[in-house]
Protein backbone atom coordinates (compact mmCIF):
# COMPACT_ATOMS: atom_id res chain seq x y z
CA UNK A 1 0.00 0.00 0.00
CA UNK A 2 2.74 2.46 0.98
CA UNK A 3 4.69 1.56 -2.16
CA UNK A 4 1.71 2.39 -4.39
CA UNK A 5 1.16 5.73 -2.64
CA UNK A 6 4.83 6.61 -2.98
CA UNK A 7 4.80 5.65 -6.67
CA UNK A 8 1.70 7.78 -7.29
CA UNK A 9 3.27 10.78 -5.57
CA UNK A 10 6.48 10.24 -7.51
CA UNK A 11 4.59 10.11 -10.84
CA UNK A 12 2.69 13.29 -9.96
CA UNK A 13 5.95 15.11 -9.21
CA UNK A 14 7.49 13.94 -12.47
CA UNK A 15 4.40 15.03 -14.45
CA UNK A 16 4.40 18.39 -12.69
CA UNK A 17 8.08 19.01 -13.44
CA UNK A 18 7.55 17.90 -17.02
CA UNK A 19 4.70 20.43 -17.43
CA UNK A 20 6.89 23.21 -16.03
CA UNK A 21 9.71 22.29 -18.41
CA UNK A 22 7.34 22.20 -21.40
CA UNK A 23 5.84 25.57 -20.48
CA UNK A 24 9.30 27.10 -19.97
CA UNK A 25 10.53 25.80 -23.32
CA UNK A 26 7.43 27.06 -25.10
CA UNK A 27 7.83 30.51 -23.56
CA UNK A 28 11.56 30.63 -24.24
CA UNK A 29 11.15 29.81 -27.93
CA UNK A 30 8.17 32.06 -28.64
CA UNK A 31 8.47 35.56 -30.03
CA UNK A 32 8.81 38.36 -27.53
CA UNK A 33 5.68 40.42 -26.92
CA UNK A 34 6.32 44.07 -27.83
CA UNK A 35 5.33 46.13 -24.79
CA UNK A 36 6.29 49.51 -26.21
CA UNK A 37 7.29 51.06 -29.54
CA UNK A 38 8.72 54.56 -29.88
CA UNK A 39 10.50 56.54 -32.58
CA UNK A 40 13.46 58.91 -32.65
CA UNK A 41 13.62 61.31 -35.59
CA UNK A 42 15.60 64.50 -36.22
CA UNK A 43 13.73 67.76 -36.68
CA UNK A 44 14.98 68.27 -40.26
CA UNK A 45 12.79 65.31 -41.28
CA UNK A 46 9.68 66.53 -39.44
CA UNK A 47 7.04 68.72 -41.17
CA UNK A 48 6.88 72.28 -39.83
CA UNK A 49 3.28 71.85 -38.67
CA UNK A 50 4.64 69.91 -35.66
CA UNK A 51 7.23 72.49 -34.61
CA UNK A 52 5.09 74.46 -32.17
CA UNK A 53 4.27 71.38 -30.12
CA UNK A 54 7.90 70.31 -30.14
CA UNK A 55 9.15 73.69 -28.91
CA UNK A 56 6.56 73.64 -26.12
CA UNK A 57 7.47 70.14 -24.90
CA UNK A 58 9.41 70.63 -21.66
CA UNK A 59 10.56 67.00 -21.38
CA UNK A 60 12.05 67.07 -24.86
CA UNK A 61 13.76 70.41 -24.27
CA UNK A 62 15.19 69.11 -20.98
CA UNK A 63 16.74 66.14 -22.78
CA UNK A 64 18.36 68.45 -25.35
CA UNK A 65 19.80 70.50 -22.50
CA UNK A 66 21.11 67.31 -20.88
CA UNK A 67 22.88 66.46 -24.15
CA UNK A 68 24.30 70.02 -24.34
CA UNK A 69 22.43 70.75 -27.56
CA UNK A 70 21.73 74.40 -28.27
CA UNK A 71 18.00 74.98 -27.75
CA UNK A 72 16.32 76.66 -30.77
CA UNK A 73 14.26 79.74 -30.02
CA UNK A 74 12.12 79.76 -33.16
CA UNK A 75 10.61 77.46 -35.78
CA UNK A 76 13.06 78.72 -38.38
CA UNK A 77 16.00 77.89 -36.13
CA UNK A 78 14.53 74.46 -35.42
CA UNK A 79 14.13 73.80 -39.14
CA UNK A 80 17.85 74.26 -39.73
CA UNK A 81 18.90 71.89 -36.97
CA UNK A 82 19.10 68.12 -36.70
CA UNK A 83 17.82 67.68 -33.17
CA UNK A 84 16.43 64.24 -32.25
CA UNK A 85 12.92 64.08 -30.82
CA UNK A 86 11.75 61.00 -28.94
CA UNK A 87 8.06 60.21 -29.33
CA UNK A 88 7.92 58.91 -25.75
CA UNK A 89 7.78 62.56 -24.64
CA UNK A 90 4.66 63.24 -26.72
CA UNK A 91 1.05 62.08 -26.50
CA UNK A 92 -0.42 59.33 -28.65
CA UNK A 93 -2.27 61.78 -30.90
CA UNK A 94 0.97 63.60 -31.78
CA UNK A 95 2.74 60.33 -32.53
CA UNK A 96 -0.03 58.96 -34.73
CA UNK A 97 -0.36 62.21 -36.69
CA UNK A 98 3.41 62.42 -37.20
CA UNK A 99 3.78 58.82 -38.38
CA UNK A 100 0.78 59.19 -40.67
CA UNK A 101 2.24 62.33 -42.22
CA UNK A 102 5.68 60.77 -42.69
CA UNK A 103 4.26 57.69 -44.38
CA UNK A 104 1.98 59.47 -46.84
CA UNK A 105 4.26 58.76 -49.80
CA UNK A 106 6.40 55.93 -48.49
CA UNK A 107 6.28 52.85 -46.30
CA UNK A 108 7.27 53.80 -42.76
CA UNK A 109 9.78 50.97 -42.40
CA UNK A 110 11.52 52.06 -45.60
CA UNK A 111 12.13 55.48 -44.04
CA UNK A 112 13.83 54.04 -40.96
CA UNK A 113 17.61 53.99 -40.64
CA UNK A 114 17.58 51.46 -37.86
CA UNK A 115 15.89 49.46 -35.13
CA UNK A 116 16.86 49.12 -31.47
CA UNK A 117 15.34 46.38 -29.33
CA UNK A 118 15.51 46.11 -25.56
CA UNK A 119 15.06 42.49 -24.59
CA UNK A 120 16.65 39.07 -24.26
CA UNK A 121 18.42 38.51 -27.55
CA UNK A 122 17.29 34.93 -28.24
CA UNK A 123 13.64 35.98 -28.12
CA UNK A 124 14.38 39.22 -29.97
CA UNK A 125 16.07 37.31 -32.81
CA UNK A 126 13.05 35.04 -33.07
CA UNK A 127 10.84 38.14 -33.16
CA UNK A 128 12.63 39.68 -36.17
CA UNK A 129 13.34 36.41 -38.01
CA UNK A 130 10.27 36.44 -40.27
CA UNK A 131 10.80 40.02 -41.39
CA UNK A 132 14.58 40.10 -41.68
CA UNK A 133 15.38 36.48 -42.54
CA UNK A 134 18.23 36.32 -45.12
CA UNK A 135 18.37 40.14 -45.27
CA UNK A 136 21.25 40.92 -42.88
CA UNK A 137 24.56 41.59 -44.63
CA UNK A 138 26.97 41.84 -41.68
CA UNK A 139 26.70 40.54 -38.11
CA UNK A 140 29.16 41.60 -35.41
CA UNK A 141 28.88 40.35 -31.84
CA UNK A 142 31.03 40.68 -28.75
CA UNK A 143 29.28 38.19 -26.45
CA UNK A 144 30.00 38.08 -22.71
CA UNK A 145 33.23 36.18 -22.18
CA UNK A 146 33.22 33.15 -19.91
CA UNK A 147 35.01 34.79 -16.98
CA UNK A 148 35.67 33.57 -13.47
CA UNK A 149 33.40 36.25 -12.04
CA UNK A 150 30.35 38.12 -13.26
CA UNK A 151 30.88 41.40 -15.05
CA UNK A 152 29.75 44.84 -13.96
CA UNK A 153 26.80 44.73 -16.36
CA UNK A 154 23.66 42.65 -16.68
CA UNK A 155 24.98 39.54 -18.42
CA UNK A 156 25.92 36.61 -16.26
CA UNK A 157 29.33 35.42 -17.41
CA UNK A 158 30.30 32.84 -14.80
CA UNK A 159 29.12 29.87 -16.86
CA UNK A 160 30.22 26.30 -17.11
CA UNK A 161 31.80 25.82 -20.54
CA UNK A 162 28.96 23.59 -21.74
CA UNK A 163 26.33 26.15 -20.69
CA UNK A 164 28.22 28.99 -22.37
CA UNK A 165 28.51 26.98 -25.60
CA UNK A 166 24.79 26.18 -25.58
CA UNK A 167 23.98 29.83 -24.81
CA UNK A 168 25.97 30.97 -27.85
CA UNK A 169 24.95 28.12 -30.16
CA UNK A 170 21.22 28.94 -30.00
CA UNK A 171 21.85 32.52 -31.01
CA UNK A 172 24.38 31.77 -33.75
CA UNK A 173 21.92 29.40 -35.43
CA UNK A 174 19.36 32.21 -35.59
CA UNK A 175 22.03 34.61 -36.84
CA UNK A 176 22.76 32.26 -39.74
CA UNK A 177 19.08 32.27 -40.72
CA UNK A 178 19.10 36.07 -40.69
CA UNK A 179 22.23 36.41 -42.86
CA UNK A 180 21.94 36.96 -46.60
CA UNK A 181 23.66 34.50 -48.91
CA UNK A 182 26.54 36.99 -49.35
CA UNK A 183 26.63 37.89 -45.67
CA UNK A 184 29.36 37.64 -43.05
CA UNK A 185 29.56 37.25 -39.28
CA UNK A 186 32.30 38.31 -36.85
CA UNK A 187 32.44 36.89 -33.30
CA UNK A 188 34.83 38.37 -30.76
CA UNK A 189 36.18 36.23 -27.92
CA UNK A 190 39.15 35.87 -25.59
CA UNK A 191 41.61 33.03 -24.99
CA UNK A 192 39.15 31.19 -22.72
CA UNK A 193 36.53 30.88 -25.42
CA UNK A 194 38.33 30.92 -28.76
CA UNK A 195 38.72 27.14 -29.06
CA UNK A 196 35.00 26.65 -28.41
CA UNK A 197 33.85 29.46 -30.70
CA UNK A 198 35.88 28.24 -33.67
CA UNK A 199 34.50 24.70 -33.43
CA UNK A 200 30.98 25.96 -32.82
CA UNK A 201 31.09 28.21 -35.88
CA UNK A 202 32.60 25.42 -37.98
CA UNK A 203 29.55 23.34 -37.06
CA UNK A 204 26.94 26.05 -37.72
CA UNK A 205 28.42 27.93 -40.69
CA UNK A 206 30.56 25.19 -42.18
CA UNK A 207 34.31 24.85 -42.00
CA UNK A 208 34.52 25.78 -45.69
CA UNK A 209 33.08 29.21 -44.83
CA UNK A 210 35.79 30.05 -42.30
CA UNK A 211 37.60 33.18 -43.54
CA UNK A 212 40.00 34.37 -40.87
CA UNK A 213 40.91 34.43 -37.24
CA UNK A 214 41.69 38.13 -36.84
CA UNK A 215 43.99 39.20 -34.00
CA UNK A 216 42.84 42.33 -32.16
CA UNK A 217 44.11 44.30 -29.19
CA UNK A 218 42.66 43.96 -25.74
CA UNK A 219 43.02 46.40 -22.86
CA UNK A 220 46.64 46.30 -21.68
CA UNK A 221 47.27 45.41 -18.04
CA UNK A 222 50.45 46.41 -16.26
CA UNK A 223 50.53 43.26 -14.16
CA UNK A 224 49.88 39.68 -15.22
CA UNK A 225 49.41 36.29 -13.63
CA UNK A 226 52.46 34.87 -11.90
CA UNK A 227 54.49 32.61 -14.15
CA UNK A 228 52.84 33.70 -17.43
CA UNK A 229 52.88 36.53 -19.94
CA UNK A 230 50.32 39.31 -20.08
CA UNK A 231 47.46 38.56 -22.49
CA UNK A 232 47.60 41.34 -25.08
CA UNK A 233 45.26 40.12 -27.83
CA UNK A 234 41.86 38.60 -28.47
CA UNK A 235 40.34 36.72 -31.42
CA UNK A 236 37.78 37.90 -33.95
CA UNK A 237 36.43 34.93 -35.91
CA UNK A 238 35.28 35.82 -39.41
CA UNK A 239 32.89 33.45 -41.23
CA UNK A 240 30.67 33.83 -44.30
CA UNK A 241 27.21 32.44 -44.94
CA UNK A 242 28.35 30.88 -48.23
CA UNK A 243 31.12 30.96 -50.81
CA UNK A 244 29.36 33.92 -52.51
CA UNK A 245 30.73 36.35 -49.94
CA UNK A 246 30.71 40.12 -50.42
CA UNK A 247 34.21 41.13 -49.37
CA UNK A 248 36.32 44.20 -50.08
CA UNK A 249 40.02 44.31 -49.24
CA UNK A 250 41.00 47.22 -47.02
CA UNK A 251 43.88 49.62 -47.52
CA UNK A 252 45.00 52.21 -45.00
CA UNK A 253 47.56 54.98 -45.03
CA UNK A 254 51.04 53.89 -44.02
CA UNK A 255 51.56 55.26 -40.51
CA UNK A 256 54.81 55.83 -38.63
CA UNK A 257 54.83 53.47 -35.60
CA UNK A 258 56.35 56.08 -33.31
CA UNK A 259 55.05 59.46 -34.43
CA UNK A 260 51.62 58.14 -35.61
CA UNK A 261 51.82 60.41 -38.64
CA UNK A 262 51.32 59.33 -42.30
CA UNK A 263 54.51 58.12 -43.96
CA UNK A 264 55.71 59.21 -47.37
CA UNK A 265 55.11 56.67 -50.20
CA UNK A 266 57.82 53.99 -50.24
CA UNK A 267 59.55 52.10 -53.09
CA UNK A 268 59.04 48.36 -52.52
CA UNK A 269 60.84 45.41 -54.17
CA UNK A 270 58.60 43.69 -56.73
CA UNK A 271 59.79 40.24 -55.63
CA UNK A 272 57.45 37.87 -53.74
CA UNK A 273 58.19 34.44 -52.20
CA UNK A 274 56.81 31.27 -53.79
CA UNK A 275 57.37 29.82 -57.24
CA UNK A 276 54.63 30.75 -59.72
CA UNK A 277 54.27 31.26 -63.48
CA UNK A 278 54.67 35.02 -63.16
CA UNK A 279 58.50 34.90 -63.14
CA UNK A 280 59.34 37.06 -66.18
CA UNK A 281 58.71 40.77 -66.70
CA UNK A 282 59.73 43.10 -69.52
CA UNK A 283 60.29 46.66 -68.30
CA UNK A 284 61.33 49.37 -70.73
CA UNK A 285 62.58 46.70 -73.14
CA UNK A 286 64.62 44.80 -70.52
CA UNK A 287 63.89 41.25 -69.33
CA UNK A 288 63.82 40.53 -65.61
CA UNK A 289 63.53 36.98 -64.23
CA UNK A 290 62.51 36.52 -60.62
CA UNK A 291 64.74 35.02 -57.96
CA UNK A 292 64.84 31.29 -57.31
CA UNK A 293 61.67 30.06 -55.54
CA UNK A 294 60.09 33.49 -56.10
CA UNK A 295 57.81 35.35 -58.49
CA UNK A 296 56.87 38.96 -59.32
CA UNK A 297 54.05 40.62 -57.34
CA UNK A 298 52.32 42.07 -60.42
CA UNK A 299 51.64 40.64 -63.85
CA UNK A 300 52.90 42.28 -67.05
CA UNK A 301 49.77 44.35 -67.79
CA UNK A 302 49.80 45.90 -64.30
CA UNK A 303 53.54 46.59 -64.50
CA UNK A 304 53.06 48.41 -67.83
CA UNK A 305 50.39 50.68 -66.34
CA UNK A 306 52.45 51.45 -63.23
CA UNK A 307 55.56 52.17 -65.30
CA UNK A 308 53.67 54.57 -67.57
CA UNK A 309 52.34 56.41 -64.49
CA UNK A 310 55.79 56.69 -62.95
CA UNK A 311 54.85 54.38 -60.08
CA UNK A 312 57.29 51.61 -61.06
CA UNK A 313 61.02 51.96 -61.62
CA UNK A 314 64.28 50.03 -62.01
CA UNK A 315 66.61 50.88 -59.14
CA UNK A 316 70.04 50.75 -60.80
CA UNK A 317 71.79 51.08 -57.42
CA UNK A 318 70.72 47.58 -56.40
CA UNK A 319 71.23 44.09 -57.81
CA UNK A 320 69.91 40.56 -57.24
CA UNK A 321 70.52 36.92 -58.30
CA UNK A 322 67.82 35.60 -60.66
CA UNK A 323 66.44 32.04 -60.84
CA UNK A 324 69.24 31.01 -63.24
CA UNK A 325 72.00 32.18 -60.90
CA UNK A 326 72.77 35.35 -62.89
CA UNK A 327 73.50 38.61 -61.11
CA UNK A 328 71.18 41.28 -62.49
CA UNK A 329 71.98 44.96 -62.06
CA UNK A 330 68.83 46.92 -61.45
CA UNK A 331 65.93 45.90 -59.22
CA UNK A 332 62.25 46.46 -60.19
CA UNK A 333 60.44 48.45 -57.50
CA UNK A 334 56.89 49.84 -57.16
CA UNK A 335 55.61 52.84 -55.22
CA UNK A 336 53.49 51.84 -52.22
CA UNK A 337 51.05 54.49 -51.02
CA UNK A 338 48.94 52.32 -48.73
CA UNK A 339 49.31 49.42 -46.38
CA UNK A 340 47.10 46.40 -47.14
CA UNK A 341 45.37 45.02 -44.08
CA UNK A 342 45.93 41.36 -43.19
CA UNK A 343 44.51 39.44 -40.21
CA UNK A 344 46.70 41.32 -37.72
CA UNK A 345 44.60 44.26 -36.52
CA UNK A 346 46.75 45.21 -33.55
CA UNK A 347 47.59 48.50 -35.28
CA UNK A 348 44.25 49.85 -33.99
CA UNK A 349 42.66 49.77 -30.52
CA UNK A 350 40.25 46.92 -29.77
CA UNK A 351 38.51 48.86 -27.01
CA UNK A 352 37.98 52.53 -26.31
CA UNK A 353 38.92 53.99 -22.95
CA UNK A 354 35.46 54.78 -21.61
CA UNK A 355 34.71 55.04 -17.90
CA UNK A 356 30.95 54.52 -18.41
CA UNK A 357 31.44 51.28 -20.32
CA UNK A 358 34.89 49.63 -19.87
CA UNK A 359 34.36 47.06 -22.66
CA UNK A 360 33.25 49.58 -25.29
CA UNK A 361 34.44 48.37 -28.70
CA UNK A 362 36.45 50.90 -30.68
CA UNK A 363 34.77 52.58 -33.63
CA UNK A 364 37.76 52.07 -35.93
CA UNK A 365 37.53 48.31 -35.33
CA UNK A 366 33.87 48.27 -36.35
CA UNK A 367 34.65 50.48 -39.34
CA UNK A 368 36.97 47.82 -40.73
CA UNK A 369 34.42 45.08 -40.12
CA UNK A 370 31.53 46.93 -41.73
CA UNK A 371 33.37 48.47 -44.68
CA UNK A 372 34.99 45.20 -45.69
CA UNK A 373 31.76 43.17 -45.84
CA UNK A 374 28.91 45.52 -46.75
CA UNK A 375 27.79 48.37 -48.97
CA UNK A 376 25.85 51.50 -48.11
CA UNK A 377 22.18 50.81 -47.30
CA UNK A 378 23.00 47.19 -46.34
CA UNK A 379 21.75 45.89 -42.98
CA UNK A 380 24.16 45.44 -40.07
CA UNK A 381 23.16 43.50 -36.92
CA UNK A 382 24.59 43.29 -33.41
CA UNK A 383 22.60 41.29 -30.86
CA UNK A 384 25.08 41.81 -28.01
CA UNK A 385 25.06 45.55 -28.61
CA UNK A 386 26.74 46.63 -25.37
CA UNK A 387 27.40 50.37 -25.57
CA UNK A 388 26.10 50.71 -29.14
CA UNK A 389 29.35 50.99 -31.12
CA UNK A 390 28.14 48.76 -33.98
CA UNK A 391 24.97 50.75 -34.62
CA UNK A 392 26.78 54.08 -34.20
CA UNK A 393 29.44 53.16 -36.77
CA UNK A 394 26.91 51.60 -39.15
CA UNK A 395 24.91 54.84 -39.15
CA UNK A 396 27.98 56.98 -39.76
CA UNK A 397 28.94 54.76 -42.71
CA UNK A 398 25.49 54.97 -44.30
CA UNK A 399 24.32 51.45 -43.44
CA UNK A 400 20.97 50.37 -42.03
CA UNK A 401 21.22 48.72 -38.62
CA UNK A 402 19.59 46.59 -35.93
CA UNK A 403 20.82 46.50 -32.35
CA UNK A 404 19.61 44.25 -29.51
CA UNK A 405 20.49 44.77 -25.86
CA UNK A 406 18.97 44.29 -22.42
CA UNK A 407 19.43 45.93 -19.07
CA UNK A 408 19.33 49.48 -17.81
CA UNK A 409 22.19 50.66 -20.00
CA UNK A 410 19.83 50.36 -22.98
CA UNK A 411 18.22 53.59 -21.71
CA UNK A 412 21.26 55.15 -20.06
CA UNK A 413 23.94 54.48 -22.70
CA UNK A 414 22.64 53.02 -25.98
CA UNK A 415 19.65 55.29 -26.61
CA UNK A 416 21.47 58.53 -25.70
CA UNK A 417 24.44 57.53 -27.87
CA UNK A 418 22.30 56.88 -30.93
CA UNK A 419 20.41 60.13 -30.43
CA UNK A 420 23.73 61.98 -30.38
CA UNK A 421 24.85 60.13 -33.52
CA UNK A 422 21.72 61.35 -35.30
CA UNK A 423 22.41 64.92 -34.18
CA UNK A 424 26.06 64.58 -35.36
CA UNK A 425 28.60 62.99 -33.07
CA UNK A 426 32.11 64.37 -33.62
CA UNK A 427 33.94 61.57 -31.80
CA UNK A 428 35.39 58.28 -33.03
CA UNK A 429 35.57 57.71 -36.78
CA UNK A 430 33.77 61.03 -37.38
CA UNK A 431 37.22 62.64 -37.37
CA UNK A 432 38.48 60.59 -40.32
CA UNK A 433 38.65 62.30 -43.68
CA UNK A 434 36.72 59.72 -45.72
CA UNK A 435 33.99 59.50 -43.08
CA UNK A 436 33.59 63.28 -42.95
CA UNK A 437 32.66 63.24 -46.64
CA UNK A 438 29.62 61.06 -45.86
CA UNK A 439 28.80 61.94 -42.26
CA UNK A 440 29.02 65.58 -41.19
CA UNK A 441 26.91 68.37 -39.72
CA UNK A 442 25.03 68.79 -42.99
CA UNK A 443 24.45 65.11 -43.79
CA UNK A 444 23.71 63.88 -40.24
CA UNK A 445 20.18 63.28 -39.02
CA UNK A 446 18.08 60.16 -39.09
CA UNK A 447 15.06 58.18 -38.05
CA UNK A 448 14.93 54.97 -36.02
CA UNK A 449 12.47 52.87 -34.07
CA UNK A 450 13.04 51.28 -30.68
CA UNK A 451 11.00 48.59 -28.99
CA UNK A 452 10.76 47.17 -25.48
CA UNK A 453 10.05 43.44 -25.36
CA UNK A 454 8.35 41.52 -22.58
CA UNK A 455 10.93 39.90 -20.31
CA UNK A 456 11.11 36.13 -19.95
CA UNK A 457 10.08 36.26 -16.27
CA UNK A 458 6.98 38.31 -17.12
CA UNK A 459 6.10 35.95 -19.92
CA UNK A 460 6.45 32.92 -17.64
CA UNK A 461 4.26 34.50 -14.98
CA UNK A 462 1.58 35.41 -17.51
CA UNK A 463 1.57 31.96 -19.07
CA UNK A 464 1.33 30.20 -15.71
CA UNK A 465 -1.52 32.54 -14.79
CA UNK A 466 -3.32 31.70 -18.04
CA UNK A 467 -2.90 27.99 -17.27
CA UNK A 468 -4.21 28.49 -13.76
CA UNK A 469 -0.71 27.92 -12.27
Amino acid sequence: METKVFQKINNNIINFLSQIENVSQKIWEKKGLVLKTEYVITTDRIPEEFYTEILENKNQLDEWKKFNFKIPESKEELKNKKLPIDTKYFNQEFKEKLLEKLSENADLDDLLDGLLIKGENFRALNTILKKYGEKIQTVYIDPPFNKEQNADYLYKVKYKDSTWISFLENRLKLARELLSNKGSIFVRCDYKGNMYVRLLMNEIFGEENFRNEIVIKRTTKLTGAKGSLNVAVESLFFFSKSQSILFKKIQVDRICRYCKQPKEPEWIHLNAPGEEENDLLIINGRKFYARKNSHWVFRQEVVDKLFNKGELRINENKSYIDKFGNRVQGVPEYLQYFHKIDNNWTDIPGYEQNSDFPTRNSEILLKRVIESTSNEEDLVLDFFLGSGTTTAVAHKLGRKWIGIEMGEHFETIVLPRMKKVLAYDKSGISKEKEVKEKYNEKTAGGFFKYQILEQYEDSLENTLFERGG
